[in-house]
């Protein structure tokens, strides 16, 4: 069974409340059918018929008891949570956010993950603006971040090399970018409102989108 299709299963399985409260109850210890009926208040035949599925999808395993041989013990196979979690992503040598004037989300998405990853990582746009928005600045420092204000913004010519791993962090840059990225984050445009909010709002988001992307990375 591949790993997609294990994943399919797994979840399937577990999409009735009486089999999540089975796994809720097997995550502390292992249980025999007739106690999880009592614990549950279920029929027999209804308790054999959830375990039979969680069997099936290999998320339970069933052992005969050492001291009475008619009865047996259902336990949690020890990685079906790891398998409910998305595929790992491969460490990437730089990351590259790009946004359309690389004036204010790719330049926060630039320093805010250099705060959460050791791995390197720049911004550029697809149409650089004449300078960094204050409001990025603002809300960086507001975070205990900084943001060069002085820094010109740059294209993506001039910064994108072969094996970036590539965040765009706009609709229009990745409509522009036509396949070039490899991910794509619909961040709104603060610049729009320039308000305090409209920034905090931005810098919540691809914190988010951060924190998410850097806890499945893994070396191959």
């Amino acid at each position: 069974m591949s790993e997609l299709k294990r994943r399919v299963a797994v979840f399937a399985a577990l999409a009735d409340p009486s089999r999540l409260q089975i796994i809720d109850l097997l995550t502390l210890g292992d249980l025999a059918p007739s106690e999880i009926e009592l614990l549950l208040g279920l029929r027999s035949n209804l308790v054999a018929h959830h375990l039979r599925v969680l069997e099936e999808a290999q998320i339970v395993s069933r052992t005969r008891s050492e001291s009475d041989k008619r009865r047996s013990y259902l336990s949690l196979q020890p990685e079906v949570f790891d398998t409910l979690t998305p595929v790992h992503v491969a460490v990437p040598k730089r990351v590259v956010f790009v946004c359309t004037a690389n004036s204010a989300r790719s330049q926060l998405a630039e320093t805010i993950w250099r705060e959460a990853s050791e791995i390197p990582a720049a911004s550029a746009g697809t149409h650089p603006g004449a300078a960094v928005n204050p409001g990025a600045v603002a809300v960086a420092e507001r975070h205990g971040l900084r943001i060069d204000r002085h820094a010109r913004p740059l294209a993506v010519e001039e910064v994108l090399l072969e094996r970036d791993l590539v965040v765009t962090v706009c609709d229009s840059a990745h409509e522009r970018m036509t396949g070039r990225d490899d991910l794509h984050w619909s961040i709104p445009d603060p610049a729009r409102s320039g308000t305090p909010e409209a920034f905090e709002r931005a810098f919540d988001l691809i914190s988010r989108r951060i924190r998410a992307l850097t806890s499945r990375l893994r070396s191959v």
